[in-house]
């Protein structure tokens, strides 16, 4: 070979070298010290985790953390699954669960600002049969009293959970046992026997009257398909995942990312019950908006920096930076039940937007942060936070479907702020 081809090959290999570096690195890396944490601080991360796992809590756990749009902390820590004692890999793939709920509300905007879905069209103009349902009355003998809607569901309901739709398994409300849990995404059908399955029971509350956390995103995945002709998977690779570079973000157990998918313990390490992640373990028949992708921290931590970039990220626009100030602003009126602090219980002076629970008052919450934080997290034990006052982005990944995700959440967020120096 001439010393020329070796020359030339040489600088192939390393080109594909430096590629597969970068895209180890989901953001250009700065010091802790250059972008205001102490490197002690954010090692209490590494004792955190370090607790949990020899308590056997949890077994593993993926944390990225961007600030001023550069990588400060990506780290993994423990065993992708439990069962092998496989080491936890970077681009370890995590079921998302709610976190889905964000990127299937950015597709819905992507319509939006293409004129196709506007946020006060009427769901029944997509599925009649929404138009149809009852409100429900709960009766003091335990029975509903069904009546009309007094106004129709609109596409923003959808993005702000003020439809009335709820999820199954939340307290003793009669609607709610007649609905399926919010832990166990739509498995059985496709989407249309899911939209006729969902739109037989009543609803919850009167449409826009009152924040109820349920299969909102579900129906507006659907939606998405109706208005994009095509389905929800394709839609956001198209128009989100591939321009991102997310290139292990999807709704598809493929051989490519089985070997990566974080599993969880066989048993919950509070009460020994069995737990499971069912997205990863069975294929699921539709591509569900609310919590059905899979994808690993650092994609979602490109997407999370495209949000906070204003819809941008390296040169590739998904959305306007006024349609992201208008999804990250509160749109639950003083006329709405606010009962975003309800779903998870360190969300004291939340409210939401169209997708994320956005912060609008400082303190009342058991974690810091600024008003107008955007967040929203995972049932299988994902993390999502962004703070523009700090140009914050963190993103974490666990595979802990139990109730321990919700302390995971108040300890990560806590040692982050805890961490940093300006």
């Amino acid at each position: 070979m001439s010393i020329k081809r070796i020359c030339i090959t040489l600088h192939a290999l390393a080109a594909g070298l430096a590629a597969a570096a970068a895209h180890a690195q989901p953001l250009p890396p700065a010091t802790p010290a250059a972008s205001g944490f102490s490197t002690e601080g954010l090692a209490r991360l590494d004792s955190f985790f370090a607790r949990e796992m020899e308590a056997k809590r949890v077994p593993g756990a993926v944390v990225a953390i961007a600030r001023d749009g550069k990588l400060v902390h990506f780290k993994a820590y423990g065993v992708q699954d439990p069962a092998t004692n496989i080491p936890m890999p970077l681009n370890a793939v995590f079921g998302l669960a709610s976190m889905t709920k964000i990127m299937t509300s950015v597709a819905a905007l992507h319509l939006n600002e293409q004129g196709r879905l506007p946020l006060k069209g009427r769901l029944a103009e997509y599925f009649p049969a929404f138009g149809a349902m009852k409100v429900g009355l709960p009766q003091g003998d335990g029975s509903l009293n069904l009546v009309d809607q007094a106004r129709p569901i609109f596409i923003q309901d959808l993005l702000r959970h003020t439809s009335g739709l709820t999820y199954g398994g939340r307290g003793n409300h009669p609607i709610s046992k007649l609905y399926p849990t919010g832990t166990q995404p739509p498995m059985e059908g496709d989407i249309q026997a899911f939209v006729e399955r969902i739109s037989k029971l009543p609803l919850a509350h009167q449409p826009g009257t009152a924040f109820e956390y349920g299969f909102s995103t579900d129906v507006l995945g659907a939606v998405v398909e109706k208005v994009s002709g095509q389905r929800l998977g394709e839609y956001l690779q198209a128009n989100v995942w591939k321009p991102l570079g997310m290139v292990d973000t999807t709704f598809t157990v493929s051989d490519g990312i089985r070997p990566r998918l974080a599993r969880a313990f066989a048993s919950n390490p509070l009460d020994g019950k069995p737990q499971s992640i069912p997205v990863i373990v069975r294929q699921t028949q539709f591509d569900c908006g609310g919590a059905c992708a899979m994808g690993t921290i650092g994609d979602y931590l490109r997407f999370g920096q495209m949000l906070m970039n204003g819809g941008a990220l390296e040169g590739k626009r998904i959305l306007s930076p006024k349609t992201v100030e208008h999804m990250t602003s509160n749109h639950l009126g003083p006329e709405i039940r606010n009962a975003v602090g309800i779903v998870e219980p360190h969300r004291e002076g939340f409210s939401f937007g169209l997708g994320v629970a956005v912060r609008t008052t400082a303190g009342l919450s058991a974690v810091p942060g600024n008003p107008g934080e955007y967040s929203w997290n995972g049932a299988y034990g994902t993390q999502f936070f962004a703070d523009p006052k700090e140009k914050l982005v963190v993103v974490v990944g666990t595979a802990a479907p139990g109730d321990l995700r919700k302390y995971y959440r108040e300890q990560v967020q806590a040692i982050v702020y805890g961490a940093m120096t300006r």
